[in-house]
């Protein structure tokens, strides 16, 4: 029988020093909240590079949107997770999209609720041309979950290019750290549409926040 290919990982890289300054620069300008869509009908037009964030309710996506940023209240977590249904769009230098994803994995809503979302969210995901990369957030205590291996495969079907983002790095022991990510690293082994550098960050330390800026300051120059 044929062995799978394995891919390697880089594990929390030091980000290029001048994309890191352009990041910085970037993410330090005029950032604007332009509308929460709960239809595809109300996307704005596609009209530049876009990226997103996604993640489990509670992964912390509110916290590194904010830490990016600078700002204490850019990206606003709901009181009840899993219920904010609506993708919420940043107009970032009027140079790309920046969207926040609602929590997936679970909800406190009517099943026929989430599952109708899920299918907004799903058809976003395969349809959006101008989408270049999701940053796909993982709680650095736990490592991947089922919720987030359905995502995964979902990327892999829509051919949407994805990069782990491991959140809460502070929380877990250093060794527990390292496991959690060790074990992300060989999730991913069964996803050809991952970006092969993992990024590990945390909101309340700033770690990592230089490397996501940097990421996306490497998507502007690629065009």
């Amino acid at each position: 029988m044929a062995r799978k290919p394995t891919f390697q990982f880089s594990i929390d890289p030091a980000p290029d020093a001048e994309l890191a300054e352009v990041g910085r620069l970037l993410f330090a300008g005029e950032i604007d909240f332009v509308l929460g869509a709960a239809q595809l009908e109300q996307l704005p037009p596609g009209d530049r590079l876009e990226i997103c964030f996604a993640g489990r309710s509670n992964v912390g996506k509110s916290s590194l949107i904010n830490r990016l940023t600078n700002r204490k209240a850019l990206a606003r977590a709901s009181n009840t997770p899993g219920r904010t249904q609506q993708l919420n769009y940043f107009d970032v230098g009027g140079r790309l999209y920046m969207v926040d994803l609602p929590g997936y994995g679970y909800a406190e809503a009517p099943k026929s609720v989430v599952d109708a979302w899920q299918d907004v969210l799903k058809a976003y995901l395969r349809g959006r041309a101008s989408l270049r990369r999701v940053f796909l957030l993982i709680d650095g205590r736990h490592g991947p979950k089922k919720a987030d291996e359905k995502i995964m495969s979902l990327l892999d079907a829509a051919a949407v290019a994805f990069q782990v983002v491991v959140t809460k790095a502070d929380k877990p022991k250093k060794g527990e750290l390292e496991a959690s990510i060790a074990k992300t690293a060989e999730s991913l082994q069964a996803h050809p549409t991952a970006y092969p550098e993992i990024l590990v960050t945390s909101s309340e330390s700033g770690r990592g926040a230089e490397s996501v800026r940097a990421a996306v300051a490497q998507l502007l120059a690629e065009g």
